[in-house]
């Protein structure tokens, strides 16, 4: 062997054998390879060290580091202080042992389970201690996600780090406010109400030389972070200010079970839906309120794109048409008077024959949006108790009875749906033991399965119906209790806008193609739903009061 070649000491600590003490530790691997590499006089000793990875995963940096070398003709040897520290998956340690390193002319050392790749005999052994190995990183895995689960359900917060706008508390173990960070927080929610989407709000907030979250918490707490770039403090992305705003724990609450691996082997990230995630409530204190939360969900499920004249649309998927149900398109134009910016059905625009324009002009409709939230919320205000009853009226009998039986049939579909399992499953026992053919387990199977295909489709739809039921029902506290906060409005903004209104229904004029026929506009607010009123317009007289129908 040219005494040009490494001998390559590799060295690897995870967090769960830093458990074991000292005698795992990369200070006492050193010294048990360089001792080893002395006396037997191995030339050129060289370390190569990753510590706090996994043995399960060879994507190390120092081990792809050191394979890499030994491609490339400079290694001779690899020492180890036992197999375990070069990996613990059975399958990969015994590729890189008896195919990859041979292959490259390099001997394998492991001192303290006696395998060395020159003594043939010495090898006998060490297919059983690979898996020996896999069997442990499998049960401490299976034993860490037991106690993450124990804690999840608790509803005690899984991850390590504390979320930007956050510190941990190290008595009590919970979150506090970091006031600073927390105040970017708040901007950002602003910023978004507003109708600045993800991109716009991390190019303000680059310009304006706020630090981003990972170089924050580096430079304020000496934390390192994978995305931690120490030459780009002010380098804020979109994807980074998104996640921020759609993460419950601004609200003040818990989200557990978010993401999850198939299996130690595989790491890579699953993410999960709301309804499947343990979500527990004011766990902490909350740096936004419901509100503005609430605000920004929906202006982010309405997400924008700024107009050719940089300019926002307050009403982005509010505005919808009567007939097809779209979203209306705003035109705007340099060229063309504010007066004239309109907004048109996005299917007329689309194909002309499937739908009609529905044409009205932005200022028109500000007029009526405006004059009608000032009519609602000073009703509320001024006659809360008459204002309460009248939505309770409008709650009728058989909406509760609909409800009722949509839920009572969803509970029967259920049940029906448990019976056929049981049914199908008693068939296919009495397929096994012979009490009826296969041929007449396949016809009474199919019909059988026929109708569980059927449940399973149509049991969410029924709970689709009932959820958006029970929404219509009004929430008049909630409303009473804005109308009394937002007492004198004097403009629409895209989070007034958004804090008092679902959705705005043009219809067509009464008269089709008429420049002057009226109008109806249907505003439908949040919590309460439309109210009786309803709005006229005239195209060409935007400047008067629109009618009452």
């Amino acid at each position: 062997m040219s005494n040009q070649k490494k001998t390559a000491l590799y060295c690897r600590l995870s967090q769960d054998d830093g458990l074991d003490g000292d005698s795992n530790s990369i200070q006492n691997q050193k010294s048990i390879l360089q001792r080893f590499a002395e006396d037997h006089h191995f030339p050129n000793p060289c370390f190569y060290v990753d510590d706090g990875f996994s043995g399960g995963n060879f994507q190390r940096p120092a081990f792809q580091q050191m394979i890499a070398d030994m491609e490339n003709g400079e290694i001779g040897i690899i020492v180890t202080k036992d197999l375990s520290r070069l990996g613990r998956n059975q399958l990969h340690t015994g590729l890189y042992i008896e195919e990859r390193f041979p292959m490259f002319g390099v001997r394998y050392i492991a001192i303290n389970d006696n395998v060395d790749t020159e003594n043939a005999e010495s090898n006998d052994l060490m297919p059983f201690k690979n898996l020996f190995n896999e069997w442990f990183i499998r049960d401490t895995s299976r034993k860490i996600r037991a106690v993450q689960k124990a804690k999840a359900e608790r509803g005690e917060r899984l991850g390590t780090r504390a979320p930007y706008g956050y510190v941990k508390d190290p008595e009590a173990k919970k979150l506090v406010i970091d006031e600073e960070a927390a105040a970017v927080v708040k901007r950002i929610f602003a910023l978004c109400a507003a109708g600045n989407g993800p991109s716009r709000i991390a190019t303000i907030l680059t310009k304006e030389k706020v630090f981003c979250p990972s170089y924050y918490t580096y430079q304020k707490y000496g934390l390192t972070h994978s995305a931690l770039d120490i030459t780009k403090p002010y380098h804020w992305s979109d994807s980074a200010v998104a996640n921020l705003l759609e993460n419950e724990i601004y609200r003040g609450n818990t989200v557990n079970y978010r993401f999850s691996t198939k299996s130690y082997k595989d790491k890579r990230k699953i993410e999960h839906p709301r309804e499947e995630c343990l979500v527990f409530e004011n766990t902490h204190p909350a740096i936004i309120s419901k509100e503005v939360w609430d605000i920004v969900q929906r202006v982010r499920k309405n997400k924008r794109r700024r107009t050719k004249t940089d300019e926002q649309n307050k009403y982005s998927g509010l505005v919808v048409c009567a007939d097809c149900g779209k979203t209306m398109v705003l035109h705007r134009a340099h060229t063309m008077s504010a007066d004239y910016n309109h907004f048109t059905c996005r299917t007329y625009k689309k194909d002309g024959e499937a739908c009609t324009a529905h044409y009205i002009r932005e200022c028109i409709l500000d007029e009526i949006v405006l004059e009608d939230l000032r009519r609602v919320t000073a009703e509320a205000r001024e006659q809360p108790q008459e204002f309460a009853e009248y939505l309770n009226s409008k709650q009728s009998a058989e909406l509760q009875k609909e409800i009722r039986r949509l839920e009572k049939e969803k509970a029967a579909m259920q049940k029906h749906k448990a019976e056929l399992d049981a049914i199908f499953k008693k068939l296919y026992e009495d397929s096994v033991l012979g009490r009826i053919t296969a041929e007449q387990f396949q016809l009474l199977s199919a019909s059988y399965t026929e109708e569980q295909a059927k449940l399973t489709e149509t049991l969410p739809q029924r709970e689709s119906e009932i959820r958006h039921l029970k929404e219509t029902v009004s929430n008049t506290a909630a409303f009473l209790d804005k109308a009394k906060r937002y007492t004198d409005i004097q403009a629409l903004t895209p989070e007034l806008l958004r804090l008092f209104i679902q959705k705005i229904v043009v219809h067509e004029n009464e008269v089709k193609w008429s420049k002057h026929a009226p109008q109806t506009v249907e505003i439908h607010y949040a919590d309460i739903g439309c109210t009786e009123n309803r709005k006229t317009a005239e195209p060409e007289h935007h400047n008067e009061i629109p009618k009452v129908s």
